[in-house]
């Protein structure tokens, strides 16, 4: 083994540990959660979808968001993110759209590393991800404890899906698309789309102006909003105990909005 494929592995392997280090503090959080969260089976046309649902602690019936996971597939940070939801009144569920596609049958914990998870996740058919986001969506809304109200927000990869399921969801009260691309097929939007953004995320941010462009000709409702600094992924990042003011900031900023949003709906 050449000492460049030693360094190579080396490298590998510590990213790896760093992101299964960062699920850490997140887990953590979970298990210290008082509300109620559970996995449920929800059937997708010929597919069996696993998804993490969290219960508000309200009195009333709840809205309902259905979240939209990173190109790492399902982690605890995403549940995280549910329960967070949940604690400020929403009934919150993430489905597992690498359910059944895993190893052995498995979902995302299936796979052995990041990179394999974040292959699977972006070789996943549009088809299958719109009827297994529909699946959810139909799930959660049929619950006992819901007000029949539908919210969608999204994270990374999962930004540019809930940009799209937004042009295949009519019934969407609001889509939520943190550092995701928009999609084709914008004159289908229904619902306002609120963009949230790192500074120093070129590569999404490319895609704003077009968004506002294609948006604004569509007469639809686009608000995105970006916070200087902030890198990729900072609603993850700014969260995480070694995190930077920036991404800390922008975490701070973007859940404070989020909430403000979603009590309009």
């Amino acid at each position: 083994m050449t000492v460049r494929m030693r360094i190579v592995g080396l490298l590998a392997a510590v990213l790896v540990a760093a992101s299964a280090s960062a699920q850490d503090w997140a887990k953590a959080k979970l298990e210290k959660s008082p509300r109620h969260g559970e996995w449920v089976t929800i059937k997708s046309g010929d597919r069996n979808v696993q998804a993490f649902v969290v219960y508000p602690e309200v009195k009333s019936k709840a809205p309902v968001v259905l979240v939209i996971h990173e190109i790492f597939g399902m982690t605890d940070w995403v549940r995280d993110t549910a329960d967070q939801l949940a604690a400020a009144g929403y009934i919150a569920i993430a489905p597992d759209l690498l359910s059944g596609m895993g190893p052995n049958g498995g979902g995302s914990s299936a796979y052995a590393s990041v990179d394999d998870a974040r292959g699977a996740v972006g070789k996943l058919s549009p088809d299958q991800v719109t009827a297994d986001l529909n699946a959810t969506a139909d799930y959660a809304k049929k619950l006992p404890a819901s007000n029949g109200k539908l919210a969608v927000a999204g994270f990374c990869w999962g930004g540019g899906q809930s940009f799209r399921f937004a042009t295949n969801r009519p019934d969407l009260k609001a889509a939520f698309v943190f550092y995701g691309p928009p999609p084709e097929g914008i004159d289908r939007i229904k619902a306002p789309v609120y963009g949230f953004y790192g500074g120093n995320d070129a590569r999404v941010n490319a895609t704003i102006p077009k968004a506002q462009e294609d948006m604004k000709a569509a007469g639809k409702t686009y608000e995105p909003v970006t916070y200087e600094g902030a890198g990729h992924g900072f609603m993850r990042a700014g969260e995480a105990p070694d995190t930077n003011e920036a991404n800390k900031k922008a975490y701070e900023e973007g859940w404070k909005r989020l909430k403000e949003l979603l009590r309009k709906i």
